[in-house]
């Protein structure tokens, strides 16, 4: 299903036959909705009772059009239209759903800065949470995590480049902040062979552990 509308355009809403609740689903900086890992995530929360909006920030719209790369838009930009998504969907489409908001990376981030401020947002789920720039520690990106009350629930690849286990667990987070972490997962959860795991393996987990979330809030 795509929604075609003046300033929300580019939305796809996956969705099984009686969702239980919904999930808006935020891309990571460097690729959009049709990413395969936003692509089987939604698959498996599909397959788990969630319905699940995928959507394109506007400067990965840009990027679809021109075929050239850019960098994303600053936060205030984003995180503009990603209230305008949640505005569009919960005003239109099954509006008596229990919605959450989450992302992968970069989306999940933008999810955690803008969730708190939105009654009709239960919670927030974040794939790969970008704690830091790779390489930069110092440079955390938590700032606002202190006043979080809402639920959220973070999934994180234990040696993950933006913040590795070790790291965030030495981060003081509120306790609405609920972090898991995935076997020798990298930042889209993929662990090298000698783990005996596998993405796949980890990308099924992850959606159960979000379904898990949304049923115990709703």
């Amino acid at each position: 299903m795509t929604i075609d509308k003046s300033s929300i355009v580019d939305i796809d809403v996956k969705s099984p036959q009686t969702p239980i609740a919904r999930l808006i689903l935020a891309h990571g900086a460097g690729e959009g909705k049709e990413h395969p890992f936003m692509q089987e995530m939604a698959s498996h929360l599909v397959a788990g009772g969630i319905e699940v909006v995928l959507f394109n920030f506007p400067y990965m719209q840009q990027m679809k059009e021109t075929g050239k790369r850019r960098p994303p838009d600053k936060a205030d930009k984003l995180l503009a239209h990603f209230a305008e998504v949640i505005t569009h969907i919960t005003e239109n489409i099954h509006s008596s759903l229990p919605t959450f908001v989450g992302g992968k990376s970069m989306g999940g981030r933008m999810a955690s800065m803008l969730y708190q401020e939105h009654d009709e947002i239960q919670g927030a789920m974040v794939f790969g949470y970008p704690f830091h720039p790779p390489g930069k520690p110092e440079k955390t990106r938590i700032a606002h995590m202190p006043t979080l009350t809402k639920p959220m629930l973070i999934i994180q690849g234990e040696r993950d480049t933006f913040g590795t286990e070790q790291e965030v667990l030495n981060y003081t987070l509120p306790a609405s902040i609920d972090c898991v972490f995935l076997a020798d997962g990298d930042h889209s959860f993929k662990p090298r062979k000698a783990s005996g795991k596998t993405q796949h393996e980890h990308m099924v987990y992850a959606a159960k552990l979000c379904v898990d979330f949304i049923s115990r809030l709703i």
